[in-house]
């Protein structure tokens, strides 16, 4: 049985992989790419996997992050930071929160 905290961290991460995906997407259309074309960009053979991580259904894979900055045009450092944020926003609280615990980037709100 899970504990609330751990029913609420599911729902947030949830809710994180989504605005993670709306991200994404909106980086995606600013560049004029397509799905299909993200996905030869990135060496993905399927580009339905982009309809899923835009979804919040995926996750950009670790290993690929650097290649997934370059094809949609972000500073690398701020890419990762960013889907930290999204995907993993203890550890990026820890890493990237200021002296007085607020956070040095802002994340889709």
């Amino acid at each position: 049985m899970l504990a609330p905290s751990q029913l609420g961290q599911t729902t947030d991460s949830k809710l994180l992989r989504q605005e993670a995906g709306l991200w994404l997407k909106q980086l995606r259309e600013t560049r004029k790419l397509t799905q299909r074309e993200l996905a030869e960009r990135v060496n993905i053979n399927y580009y339905t996997f982009i309809s899923q991580i835009e979804a919040g259904k995926g996750r950009v894979p670790p290993e690929s992050y650097q290649l997934w900055a370059d094809a949609l045009g972000v500073e690398r450092v701020e890419f990762v930071k960013r889907l930290l944020a999204y995907y993993d926003p203890f550890t990026y609280r820890a890493l990237f929160a200021d002296e007085t615990g607020a956070e040095i980037l802002a994340i889709g709100r």
